[in-house]
C-alpha cells in the first residue's frame, strides 16, 4: 500500500471527504483534500481584496500565498502563510467564491503542480474534482462518488448552521454547473473510474465498498 494512489472525485456533498479520510485511515495512507487548497487560495484573495470577478486580477496574485497542507487523515490541516485556516475556508463567503477562483488557469496550474508533488511516491488518498482526469491520471484506483441532489443537500445542511435544504440544493446546483462547464480541468468522471452512488449508503458502507474496489485492483 505504500505506493498506492487512490483518486477520489465527485461533486460537493457526495461524501468524498469523509469517505476519503476513512479509507486512508483504514489502510494507513496519507490524505489530501485538494478542494481545501482552492478554498485556501480563495480565502487569501478575499482577505487581500482581490476582485474575484476579474480573472486577470486573480491570475496576477495566484503565486503569492504560501500553502502548507497536512496529510494526516485524522487532522488534515491547511495553513496560508503560516496561519491555520481550516475553519475560515469553510465559510459561506469562501464557498460562494471558490468556483470562480478555481476556474482561473493560473490558479489551477499552480495547485496541480503542488498536488502532484505532495502525491509523490504514493501511499495517499486524494480527493477533488479532477484527480483521476488531470492531477493523477495514472492512479491505479479511481472512484467517482455521486449522490442524488436531495441527499447531497441534506448532508451539507447538516454540516452548516443557518441554512436550509432548499438553499443548499440551489447553491450546489450552481456550483456543479460552474465546475463541470469551466474550460480548464472541469469536474468529470475519468473513463476508467468506478462510479459509486452513495445516496442509499451510510459512511461505513461507502468506505467498505471503496476498500472492496481497492482490493480488486491489487
Amino acid at each position: 500500500m505504500t505506493g498506492l494512489v487512490v483518486a477520489m472525485d465527485g461533486p460537493s456533498g457526495s461524501g468524498k471527504s469523509s469517505a476519503s479520510r476513512g479509507v486512508a485511515r483504514a489502510l494507513g495512507l496519507r490524505y489530501l483534500d485538494t478542494g481545501a487548497m482552492y478554498r485556501a487560495i480563495t480565502w487569501w484573495m478575499l482577505q487581500q481584496g482581490v476582485d474575484l470577478t476579474d480573472p486577470g486580477a486573480v491570475a496576477a496574485q495566484a503565486l503569492q500565498p504560501v500553502l502548507t497542507m497536512g496529510t494526516d487523515p485524522d487532522a488534515p490541516a491547511v495553513a496560508v502563510d503560516g496561519t491555520d485556516v481550516g475553519g475560515p475556508i469553510r465559510t459561506a463567503e469562501v464557498t460562494a467564491a471558490v468556483s470562480a477562483v478555481s476556474a482561473v488557469p493560473e490558479v489551477r496550474r499552480r495547485l496541480v503542480a503542488e498536488q502532484r508533488e505532495i502525491i509523490g511516491a504514493g501511499g495517499i488518498v486524494v480527493e477533488g474534482r479532477d484527480i483521476g482526469t488531470v492531477v493523477a491520471p495514472d492512479a491505479p484506483v479511481k472512484i467517482f462518488l455521486t449522490a442524488s441532489a436531495d441527499a447531497r443537500a441534506v448532508r451539507r445542511t447538516a454540516e452548516l448552521a443557518g441554512t436550509t435544504v432548499e438553499a443548499q440544493r440551489a447553491a450546489m446546483a450552481r456550483r456543479d454547473t460552474l465546475d463541470s462547464t469551466r474550460k480548464t480541468d472541469p469536474l468529470a468522471k475519468a473513463a476508467d473510474a468506478v462510479e459509486l452512488d452513495s445516496t442509499a449508503l451510510n459512511l461505513e458502507e461507502v468506505i467498505a465498498e471503496i476498500l472492496r474496489v481497492i482490493k480488486e485492483k491489487e
